[in-house]
């Protein structure tokens, strides 16, 4: 076997063991699971989650995945709870303590300290048995057979485990807070999905220049207007009321009609008639849909029937939407 054959192998392996173990944690949810997601969904504190060594990794990417989706959650690594962090469990928190062994040294002196609190303890372990096991109020069970590694020491299954329960527990309390895509809009608002979720036609044509002409405007007037606004369109309208549009496109077809004189040619003689137009209020995603549908490369945007401005497809690539 090539060394090619070897890693392809070896990867697929990880990959099939990995998914079976997974699958396996469809069978270990049950009443105990639910109550833990309904005793954090009816808290009016935080989710402090901990652990310790590649568990603190997973601890900190199910903090994360909470924060984005509506639960309020802290990241306290084990170690450092013990040496002062512990000031970071409030009194209505839920604390959510992450081990495969539930037995690590630092797990066991941790656990009764935060008994003491009498903040709700929920465990995440491969054994239920363990001592966060027993003293867990809620003991979500993410049991893996054996890991990826060949040795069965590296943490590789394991935590893949551990991680998929923080995104059933997130995805739980995600439905049950009703949490819908604006909302999450709302804590993304820099990144590409939030903008689709929130970005509006005017946000782009407001900051754009208003390219418009009358319908008696002449050819120069028209050339000016494009080049100048830089949109590659202008639209024609009358008293506000959009007629038309003329793009640089109509222009080079125009020259290409072998026209040799330029003079009494007004706007309303090229304007391309009832163009593609969009509400200003509309999400700019729509005005994508439509760009593509009807394959151009910019629209008119209006308000109340009046023309307020002009999108380019180059102004959506900008904010990251296509």
């Amino acid at each position: 076997m090539n060394t090619q054959d070897t890693i392809i192998s070896y990867a697929k392996k990880t990959v099939a063991e990995e998914a079976r173990a997974i699958a396996h944690l469809e069978e270990l949810i049950d009443k105990e699971f639910s109550d833990a997601v309904e005793t954090i969904h009816n808290s009016k504190g935080r989710v402090i989650i901990t652990g310790i060594g590649k568990s603190a990794i997973i601890a900190t990417k199910i903090v994360a995945t909470m924060n984005s989706t509506g639960t309020p959650a802290v990241f306290m690594h084990a170690a450092d709870a013990i040496h002062g962090d512990l000031g970071n469990i409030l009194e209505d928190d839920i604390v959510i303590c992450i081990s495969k062994s539930g037995n690590t040294p630092e797990i066991k002196v941790l656990v009764p300290l935060i008994k003491n609190f009498k903040n709700p303890l929920i465990g995440i372990t491969a054994n239920k048995e363990s001592f966060l096991g027993q003293e867990a109020d809620y003991v979500l069970h993410a049991y893996v057979e054996k890991e990826a590694c060949p040795n069965n020491l590296a943490p590789t299954t394991s935590t893949t485990a551990q991680l998929v329960i923080g995104d059933a527990l997130a995805v739980c309390l995600l439905h049950l807070q009703g949490f819908s895509s604006r909302d999450f809009a709302k804590y993304h608002p820099g990144g590409a999905l939030g903008k689709k979720l929130y970005l509006r036609v005017s946000d782009i044509t407001s900051r754009n220049e208003k390219p418009e002409v009358s319908p008696e405007s002449n050819i120069n007037t028209v050339i000016v207007e494009i080049t100048e606004k830089r949109l590659g369109a202008t639209a024609v309208t009358e008293n506000g009321t959009i007629l038309g549009i003329i793009t640089d496109g109509d222009l080079r077809r125009m020259l290409t009609k072998g026209t040799t004189s330029f003079e009494g040619l007004a706007a309303k003689d090229i304007m391309s008639p009832n163009p593609k137009r969009i509400d200003n209020d509309a999400m700019a995603v729509d005005a994508l849909e439509k760009l593509e549908e009807n394959s151009i490369t910019q629209l008119l945007a209006e308000k109340d029937g009046k023309y307020v401005g002009l999108l380019h497809i180059h102004d959506l690539m900008r904010e990251g939407i296509l």
